[in-house]
């Protein structure tokens, strides 16, 4: 086994409004992790890391396809530690850890950071920042900040299994993602190319956004 993808979906999704968690929610047809399970089913082992209570639901989502389910913790980082600690026996080579909010993801994103894997311990899509930033106090703009080498963080942010495995196990916690993890424990991570599509579900509007950009690339789907 060379190549494993860890599908983080232990969260609430709550401000995306609607009756569920916006991670089993149904946008073009499908749920939006049934879709996020696809774009990485061609890798060679899924993990899935879910609240208890969604067990029903994920199978569901995960019918058809060859994925593991992990019972996640109270924190997102935990839940990644759960899943790759079910990823041990037997290991991958490379693991990529990847948000379930983002079910729109390109395959050349993914394609992108397991390339770079093959001469760095980690790799992570992004985008470069392009609009203006502002620092703004009470309200009101108190100073331009320049965005030279700023980027907007994605996922599938991926790494060779042993050395994430590792820093997670040492981590003490309170991360922003799993590239800061990695750079804790002194990991090298290479940007390579994000994609504006690649997005991640927040809100309601987000949902109707994610909705689109699937029907276009696969047509209207029912099932």
């Amino acid at each position: 086994m060379r190549h494993a993808a860890l599908i983080v979906a232990a969260g609430r999704g709550t401000r995306a409004g609607g009756p569920l968690p916006k991670q089993w929610q149904e946008i073009a047809g499908r749920s939006v992790t049934r879709w996020t399970l696809e774009a990485f089913a061609h890798l060679d082992a899924l993990v899935l890391v879910i609240h208890p209570g969604d067990r029903v639901r994920a199978e569901a989502a995960c019918e058809g396809l060859n994925v593991r389910m992990v019972a996640g913790g109270d924190t997102r980082a935990l839940s990644v530690r759960k899943g790759l600690e079910a990823l041990v026996a037997p290991a991958p080579e490379v693991v990529l850890i990847h948000d379930v909010a983002r079910p729109c993801v390109p395959r050349a994103v993914i394609d992108g950071v397991i390339d770079a894997l093959g001469t760095t311990p980690g790799a992570a899509p992004a985008l470069p920042v392009t609009d203006a930033l502002w620092r703004a106090v009470d309200g009101r703009v108190a100073a331009t900040l320049p965005r030279d080498g700023l980027y907007r963080a994605q996922t599938p942010q991926g790494f060779r299994f042993r050395a994430i495995l590792d820093a997670h196990m040492s981590h003490p916690g309170g991360a922003a993602d799993d590239v800061e993890v990695a750079r804790t424990s002194g990991l090298d991570v290479t940007v390579t190319e994000g994609a504006e599509e690649n997005m991640k579900i927040t809100t309601a509007g987000d949902l109707a956004r994610a909705a689109r950009i699937l029907e276009q690339r696969h047509g209207h789907t029912t099932g």
